[in-house]
């Protein structure tokens, strides 16, 4: 770690929350100059996808986690095709589009939702929501077999940097969407609350498993950062059973299943297998395969 410098130790504490709200203040900009929610969504999270990768370059949690050019084509294309054409497909343009339709034709179940509430209100209530309905579909993709098999390809890589985020098999990332994100249309949701919470969901998922040393201190028991999600991603089923929230850490602290030991660093990430596949068009199949993951 990298916390021996003075500069280090700042930006241990500050980059997170600080880069949190420079992306909400530039998506907060471009919304005062009618810039479309989806594109100023994209340009924010864009923003602080430069941020995070400046930290990770100039203060990596772990040199030995810095990965090789083999990982990185993977993971960008992971990237790029779900994590970016298909939130673009389902997250973004087609749950701003249902909303907006919905709306126009009185079709929401606008009585659900407290729409006279601020924006920044709103978007914590869809965080805390949603992160209820993604809480124990995390924990379906750990407990049932066939569940697990579309989560082992999140879980395979043995390093963690912010591009392997992007990481998911496209049929969990569908159902994802219908979790955490098209109930929300239906009850009419603004687009602005939309496009907040994208903003966050989409930084907090890089610090999440990104290679920046980080010391999020209190917040720890407030938002699922990287120092809990790195003991999700451990090898050993105990361990990565643990801190199951997508955005927040509240609902494992609800139910007890918050893991952040501070005697001890994770060690080791990945599957029990060590040789499972990790290119893209392989890992499309693997979960077809019962049982690869401990092969």
């Amino acid at each position: 770690m990298t916390r021996s410098t003075a500069a280090g130790r700042v930006i241990a504490v500050v980059s997170y929350p600080a880069v949190i709200a420079f992306a909400f203040c530039l998506f907060t900009v471009l919304a005062a100059l009618e810039v479309h929610v989806m594109p100023a969504a994209y340009i924010s999270a864009v923003a602080g996808a430069a941020l995070v990768t400046l930290h990770e370059w100039k203060w990596p949690c772990r040199t030995e986690w810095r990965p090789g050019l083999h990982e990185v084509g993977a993971d960008t294309l992971f990237m790029l095709v779900v994590q970016v054409a298909l939130p673009y497909l389902l997250s973004i343009s087609l749950v701003i589009f249902l909303a907006e339709q919905l709306r126009a034709g009185g079709l929401t179940a606008g009585g659900f939702w407290p729409h006279d509430w601020h924006v920044a209100a709103q978007a914590c209530l869809m965080l805390v929501a949603a992160d209820f309905f993604r809480y124990w579909l995390h924990c379906g993709f750990h407990k049932f077999g066939f569940m697990w098999r579309y989560h082992a390809v999140h879980h395979s890589p043995h390093r963690l940097y912010w591009l392997n985020v992007g990481r998911f098999h496209p049929i969990e990332k569908a159902v994802q969407f219908a979790v955490d994100t098209l109930p929300f249309a239906l009850v009419g949701v603004s687009t602005d609350v939309l496009g907040a919470y994208f903003v966050f969901y989409a930084i907090n998922g890089f610090f999440q498993h990104s290679n920046c040393d980080v010391r999020l201190g209190p917040l720890n028991y407030v938002v699922s950062g990287p120092e809990l999600h790195r003991w999700h991603h451990s090898e050993f089923s105990q361990e990565s059973d643990t801190n199951f929230g997508n955005n927040l850490i509240i609902w494992d602290l609800l139910f007890g299943t918050r893991f952040l030991p501070a005697d001890r660093v994770v060690g080791r990430l990945g599957l029990v297998n060590r040789n499972y596949p990790t290119g893209f068009l392989a890992q499309m199949k693997t979960p077809f395969v019962p049982g690869l993951d401990k092969a």
